[in-house]
């Protein structure tokens, strides 16, 4: 099946203070397209999914197994399946995340 999505036209759901985000699933995977206010978080927590962090604007400092790095525009992050992780926004900013398998909990639409 071949799907076209208008992120744009997509709900917008807060699922954490400072973190809105659009959400829908294909067959296989999520994905998450979030605007993050600076200084909003993400606890350190793990998931069996792999998870891809694609920074599009702004700055965001992201820890996976202990290891901090700041990214910006054009950097990613993959955080293996069942790893610690956290997020904290150094400034405003975007990011698309990726999950695989797909992400049931954070609901969005169907592709």
């Amino acid at each position: 099946m071949v799907g076209f999505i208008d992120v744009e036209r997509l709900p917008v759901k807060e699922p954490r203070s400072g973190w809105q985000g659009r959400f829908f699933h294909s067959e296989n995977l999520t994905l998450a397209y979030y605007t993050v206010k600076a200084g909003a978080t993400i606890h350190e927590h793990a998931h069996s999914n792999d998870e891809v962090w694609n920074v599009v604007e702004g700055r965001l400092e992201i820890t996976v197994a202990g290891e901090t790095q700041v990214l910006g525009p054009g950097s990613a992050a993959v955080v293996p399946p069942n790893t610690r992780h956290s997020i904290k926004a150094v400034t405003d900013a975007r990011a698309i995340v990726v999950d695989h398998p797909r992400r049931e909990s954070i609901g969005g639409v169907e592709l």
